[in-house]
């Protein structure tokens, strides 16, 4: 009790003198007698605060860090997200224009030769048949797939069908080495006889020793009996280097094919052959033909421009003309003959004379 009694005193001591400071201090103002030792105690306890603060600061910062740490993660997230969505988002119109640009191939390759084609999509890559060269399609007998039919794309000779299921085909390339297709040499229409060689390029043996070939010369099937398993006149591919026949009955080339068997994606497989041998018809053309279309396409778009911009000037001229300018030389006559008004009157009556020395001849 004595405790509790005596700490009571001292508490209501401690008010009293703090109540009497205060009044102390705020009736003195501006010259308050307890500014110095306020000055006193602040240059005491101030770098005692401000090592205080310090050490305290590093704790705030961490606090407020782990506090904002989750709204910065969740703005992470949705960052992460939104990049992710564009990204797929450009992978898949690139991936569209690709397949727009396949699909207008095979159907401008299919149309230059007549084929009717069942198109289908490369969907495994793999030695199907022992160590075969083989893709499968998502195409068979369901969609009038069957053995033995030609399959091609944009580019032109992908192979032929070996195996067919209800929805699947098996689909030999023309670059395995038990693969061969009879060919016909643009131009000259010689006669070979292509086999694959395991990579990209085809070993082609020409049946004429002496036939006239060339680095660039460009080949297409020669076509089977009853169209299978070729149809004719698909492209194979070009001629990049001519062996010599060395006294050989046959003469060797070899051959770049057109397509390219690591990228298959869209093909067509041909369900009905053309009535007519398109022979060359469907190759491409060459660079140099296409820079010659586009250098008369550019000389008629030139020359086109050239024929308005005289026309144009030609009906400055005549407004000239009209409108009572001195322009050097009459206006060519009117219908009937008659000349218009003579340059310099500005009115519409004709001059005198019959017209025909009055008259001049537009250039």
């Amino acid at each position: 009790m004595r405790d509790t009694r005596e700490s009571r005193l001292l508490l209501v001591l401690l008010v009293s003198i703090a109540l009497a400071l205060i009044s102390l201090d705020l009736r003195g103002g501006e010259n308050s007698p307890l500014d110095g030792s306020r000055e006193a105690a602040a240059s005491f306890f101030g770098p005692v605060e401000e090592g205080v603060a310090g050490a305290v600061d590093p704790v705030a910062n961490a606090i407020s860090a782990i506090r904002d740490s989750g709204d910065r993660q969740d703005r992470i997230a949705d960052l992460e997200r939104e990049n992710a969505e564009l990204q797929q988002r450009l992978g898949s119109d690139e991936y569209r224009d690709s397949r727009m640009q396949q699909l207008d191939e095979l159907l401008r390759t299919s149309g230059a030769g007549g084929y009717r084609i069942v198109g289908a999509q490369v969907i495994a890559i793999g030695a199907a048949q022992g160590f075969s060269w083989t893709v499968t399609i998502d195409a068979g007998t369901e969609d009038g797939i069957a053995r033995d039919m030609t399959v091609l794309n944009g580019e032109g000779l992908v192979g032929r069908v070996t195996t067919v299921g209800r929805g699947q085909a098996t689909v030999l390339l023309a670059n395995d080495p038990e693969f061969s297709v009879g060919t016909r040499l643009e131009g000259s229409q010689e006669l070979g006889l292509a086999t694959g060689r395991g990579d990209n390029t085809f070993d082609v043996q020409l049946f004429n020793q002496q036939a006239q070939v060339e680095r660039g010369d460009r080949m297409v099937t020669f076509g089977s009996s009853d169209n299978r398993p070729f149809v004719p006149g698909v492209p194979v591919g070009e001629v990049v280097n001519v062996n010599r026949s060395n006294g050989d009955l046959t003469r060797t080339v070899e051959v770049r094919p057109f397509v390219s068997f690591t990228q298959l994606d869209l093909v067509g497989v041909v369900v009905e052959p053309p009535r007519d041998n398109p022979r060359d018809s469907v190759l491409p053309p060459r660079p140099e033909e296409e820079n010659r279309d586009e250098r008369r396409g550019d000389d008629e778009r030139d020359q086109g421009a050239r024929n308005e911009d005289e026309e144009a000037g030609g009906e400055g001229e005549e407004t000239q003309g009209e409108s009572g300018e001195d322009v050097g030389e009459p206006q060519p006559p009117t219908e009937g003959g008659t000349p218009t008004a003579e340059p310099g009157t500005g009115e519409g009556e004709a001059p005198p004379g019959t017209g025909e020395d009055d008259t001049a001849t537009e250039e």
